[in-house]
């Protein structure tokens, strides 16, 4: 969770990487949606988490919240504040719906058509986990690190670490694990492994 500059910092800094992104520029900023929705969305999280007796950075986040929130509507989001971790990529325009009282680690690549629901409880998903264009995860659950999700997949157990699940209800179908997969960029999963 962003709890200070130093955190937000890191966080931005984490994202731009998983959109291969080393120096942001202003055209990218503006042509890319997806970013600028994220990149606000880390904003907003750090005024949320530090704002407690400062107007300034109230009247800030609920500013920003009001712009990204329309973005959010023309995007198809539905992603609330404080859920995922670092390096989170999205991978496309569409409905990506998430609850707020899910919980997922760094690196999430998550695509298109995906929901995190909360039924009976929410997920809290591990770090490095891939979820596919499709993917529905939900319950009291917890999915492992370096997970692959595969494509409608429907989530509503827990799932260890390091493999790909897959099917209706999804199940185990390869020990390949997410890092194996060739979801990440080669610069990317370079950092996640060596942290550079």
């Amino acid at each position: 969770m962003i709890t200070n500059k130093k955190t937000y910092k890191q966080y931005v800094k984490q994202d731009l990487l998983a959109y291969d992104i080393k120096k942001l520029s202003l055209y990218r900023w503006l042509s890319d949606d997806r970013l600028r929705f994220q990149l606000r969305l880390r904003r907003i999280e750090y005024l949320n988490n530090t704002a407690k007796g400062n107007p300034f950075k109230k009247f800030a986040y609920y500013f920003l919240q009001f712009f990204n929130h329309k973005l959010a509507i023309r995007l198809g989001y539905t992603i609330p504040i404080n859920v995922f971790g670092p390096g989170l990529y999205i991978a496309h325009w569409g409905t990506v719906t998430v609850t707020s009282f899910a919980k997922v680690g760094q690196n999430c690549r998550i695509h298109t058509s995906t929901c995190i629901g909360n039924h009976l409880g929410a997920p809290v998903i591990g770090d490095n986990v891939y979820i596919g264009p499709g993917a529905k995860i939900f319950g009291n659950i917890t999915i492992g690190n370096n997970v692959a999700v595969g494509a409608n997949a429907v989530v509503n157990k827990s799932i260890p670490d390091n493999v790909t699940v897959g099917g209706i209800p999804a199940k185990v179908i390869s020990q390949k694990t997410s890092l194996d997969a060739g979801v990440y960029s080669p610069d990317f999963l370079n950092y996640i492994q060596n942290g550079n």
